[in-house]
């Protein structure tokens, strides 16, 4: 999970300070000393940490903080809010044509995920802001580049302009003319990349800048590199001209150091970061909720804004009807199990958790292939019977076992844990929220109720 270890060496100084109740000026300064070598072991640039834990220092140790009722939470605070202003202070958004279709250049070196990273920014252009984005194939060296734009943008099912090997130059411009022509409002060019910063990629960049003039450059980073990671953005910025940066692999970067130096280091805001390898795994990149998530505070704006994606209102008050009712089917909980699948990859939402709660449910996750059987037996269902599970008797439960390819056990097991989710949603009957437990696929030893030897006894 992205800055785990940060945030553990954070807290464990931040628990210290608590502790002690009323604070010296000694004991903050011993604070920062922690939270300056947390940043350092983060991959995050000596500069910035040096001006980080010195603004931070100036304003923590000032009477007004220190002659509070609740020094340790001022700190904390102050530390939130320098954090914010070190990643930009509020979310960076791409800038929008006036007139005609939005020209955005997606540039970077070779193997950050450039290429895939353009389809799910397609895709959410279209998904969260309703665009119609058109991407454009204008990586002509790589071998295959071609064929992979056009199959991500297949899967998210995004229109994908080529002409093959031609100059990469005129395929910008034609795409672009294609866009007006077809309505596209929006246009990415998928444009080269190398092994390193090098002259040649730089003047055909330029070229293509000087062209088609791009509302947007967008730099496309690799957040696992690191350093090497500020160090790209700043030549590309001072060879180019960037607008902004997209993290890539943010989930796999335990240390988060890029994200933290790259606005201090270049100037240039992170606008995006991919948070996994699935395609809808893309989300903007919001400052102050990063900095709550690594002080462990949780983004509840982003977990509730996930579920609102996989949430359906008309679907919702239909269920709220049937609780009140005592009428929660089948049918119902399949539908449920598909609002949770929408919501996205589970441990990252327990990363939105507040406090420790996502450090206590850490482990869970969704087994899909529990989660796919689940699916496969109630699908193997009549109607009748997922409206009507207390019909199910011996001969139904062994041609549904049949239909579906599993035992009678496992059709056993699922109406038990059916019986268990009837139970519990008695009790939240009143809940609008899509529940997170007791679903088919969700695993973890360490929770009662949820592990898979447990999980009926």
């Amino acid at each position: 999970m992205a800055f785990e270890g940060l945030t553990e060496k954070l807290n464990a100084a931040f628990k210290r300070l608590r502790g002690k109740g009323r604070l010296t000026e000694n004991d903050v300064r011993e604070a920062m000393r922690e939270v300056r070598l947390a940043l350092l072991e983060a991959d995050v640039s000596y500069k910035v940490v040096k001006e980080f834990v010195a603004t931070v220092t100036e304003r923590a140790v000032g009477s007004d903080v220190l002659d509070s009722l609740t020094p340790a939470q001022q700190v904390v605070k102050i530390v939130n809010e320098e954090l914010t202003k070190l990643m930009g202070g509020a979310n960076a958004r791409i800038t929008m044509a006036n007139s005609g279709p939005t020209v955005v250049m997606m540039v970077g070196l070779q193997g950050a995920g450039k290429t895939t990273t353009t389809a799910k920014l397609g895709g959410l252009m279209r998904r969260q802001y309703q665009k119609r984005p058109l991407l454009a194939a204008c990586d002509v060296y790589r071998p295959a580049a071609i064929e992979q734009l056009k199959v991500v943008g297949g899967q998210m099912d995004l229109p994908v302009f080529e002409q093959g090997q031609g100059d990469p130059v005129k395929i910008a411009e034609n795409a672009i003319r294609h866009a007006r022509d077809h309505g596209s409002d929006m246009v990415f060019l998928d444009t080269a990349g190398r092994l390193h910063v090098d002259e040649n990629l730089m003047d055909e960049l330029r070229r293509m800048k000087a062209a088609v003039h791009p509302n947007e450059i967008l730099l496309v980073v690799d957040a696992m590199t690191g350093q090497d990671a500020v160090n790209a953005a700043a030549a590309f910025d001072e060879a180019l001209g960037v607008d902004g940066v997209i993290l890539t692999k943010l989930d796999g970067d335990a240390r988060g150091g890029a994200a933290l130096s790259i606005r201090a280091a270049t100037g240039k805001p992170v606008k995006f970061a991919g948070t996994g390898e699935k395609l809808d795994m893309i989300e903007p990149f919001h400052p102050d909720r990063m900095a709550s998530r690594i002080l462990g505070m949780g983004d509840m704006l982003s977990f509730i804004e996930k579920a609102e994606q996989a949430y359906d209102e008309k679907q919702a008050a239909k269920l709220e009807e049937k609780l009140r009712k005592n009428r929660f089917t089948l049918q119902d909980y399949y539908d449920q199990l598909q609002q949770l699948k929408g919501m996205g990859d589970l441990s990252q939402l327990l990363g939105m958790m507040p406090g420790g709660l996502g450090k206590q449910m850490q482990g869970a996750s969704i087994d899909e292939k529990m989660m796919s059987r689940t699916e496969a037996i109630i699908l193997s269902m009549t109607p009748l019977e997922r409206e009507n599970p207390q019909i199910l008797n011996a001969s139904r439960k062994k041609r549904i076992a049949a239909g579906c390819g599993l035992e009678v056990v496992d059709v056993n097991r699922l109406l038990k844990q059916f019986d268990m989710m009837q139970q519990l949603t008695r009790q939240m009957s009143k809940s609008r929220m899509p529940q997170l437990g007791g679903f088919g696929g969700m695993k973890n030893p360490r929770l009662h109720g949820f592990g898979r030897k447990k999980r009926f006894r």
